[in-house]
């Protein structure tokens, strides 16, 4: 009830352990789960589409895709850029870069805590 998505940094293969991106505490588990670009690329443009401001006909959005994406991903990296670009329309500015993750409430205990594999626009105009 509680999961929380955790990239994969790395693997020890002397102990059978595997590195997180962020805490996993004692006793807690972890379920392997594989990406669809797809599913990626249209989680991008679901996040653009909560980003579009109402009669915004100049705007900024600043685009924050986590490493994790880009790691699952590669060079198609940019397919959620371009699909996030046509949601968002031909007047808005963008601009953006890489994170490690985001912190922000969990949606069941509403605790804050990292989040990894999100991608987070943030739209800015004038008026």
């Amino acid at each position: 009830d509680h999961a929380v998505i955790r990239t994969i940094l790395a693997t020890n293969d002397e102990d059978n352990s595997m590195i997180f991106s962020g805490d996993v505490p004692e006793g807690w588990q972890a379920r392997l789960m594989w990406g669809k670009f797809d599913n990626i690329v249209d989680g991008a443009a679901k996040a653009a589409t909560s980003a579009v401001l109402e009669d915004a006909a100049n705007s900024l959005s600043i685009l924050i895709s986590c490493l994790g994406r880009k790691a699952l991903m590669g060079q198609r990296i940019v397919d959620e850029v371009e699909q996030s670009a046509s949601v968002l329309g031909p007047k808005n500015c963008r601009v953006g870069f890489y994170s490690y993750g985001e912190i922000a409430p969990h949606s069941v205990s509403e605790i804050p805590v990292l989040h990894n594999q999100t991608m987070t626009i943030t739209t800015i105009t004038e008026k």
